[in-house]
């Protein structure tokens, strides 16, 4: 049987409990030998808005993966330089990860930019897409070979807002693991105190 492995991108600015939810569920629901987070370096999308440093995030996001043996954290996007396109990543992790299939996760916000990333048809003959859905929004159900819906439950739990929490002086708890509400306060992250 072949090997699968996912592949979730994002900025994790921070990473919170509704990306570890859908992550173990992507993992359940596709039958995933692991699920790697991948930390954008340089997120081509977020250049409007300044982006916490690449070592801070990629910190949190093992922080917050810690204690699941089927989540490891790549550094794939976060060490290279420049702008993070997803379809380098996937040819890369094509030849790191000799023999499995690749299911790139990534929420229906992101499908409905699909067509805007750098090459769209190259990601997918990479890679099977396994669609999260999102609160607030009917799912589209595009239907495509290579696209699968994975029935997630719907966290509402953003990364923005969290950062707002943060400035505002308010509790992420329950929303962030323990450890990575740690590490904002202890480097001071989004404006918090220590």
């Amino acid at each position: 049987m072949t090997r699968r492995v996912g592949v979730f991108g994002g900025t994790f600015d921070p990473p919170h409990l509704g990306h570890l939810a859908l992550a173990e569920w992507a993992r359940g629901r596709l039958g995933l030998s692991r699920v790697l987070f991948v930390p954008a370096g340089q997120p081509p999308h977020k250049r409007a808005r300044a982006v916490t440093p690449a070592t801070h995030r990629m910190a949190m996001t093992r922080l917050a993966a810690r204690g699941n043996p089927a989540f490891v954290v790549s550094d794939i996007e976060a060490a290279r330089e420049g702008p993070s396109f997803t379809v380098d990543t996937l040819r890369a992790l094509k030849a790191s990860e000799r023999g499995a299939r690749l299911v790139l996760v990534l929420g229906e916000d992101s499908l409905d930019e699909f067509g805007t990333w750098r090459d769209p048809a190259g990601i997918l003959k990479l890679a099977t897409l396994a669609v999260a859905e999102r609160p607030g929004r009917r799912a589209g159900r595009t239907r495509h070979p290579r696209c699968t819906w994975l029935g997630n439950p719907r966290l509402e739990i953003s990364s923005s807002v969290l950062r707002r929490r943060v400035r505002e002086g308010r509790s992420l708890r329950y929303l962030v693991p323990d450890a990575v509400i740690a590490y904002i306060r202890r480097h001071r992250l989004y404006g918090a105190d220590a």
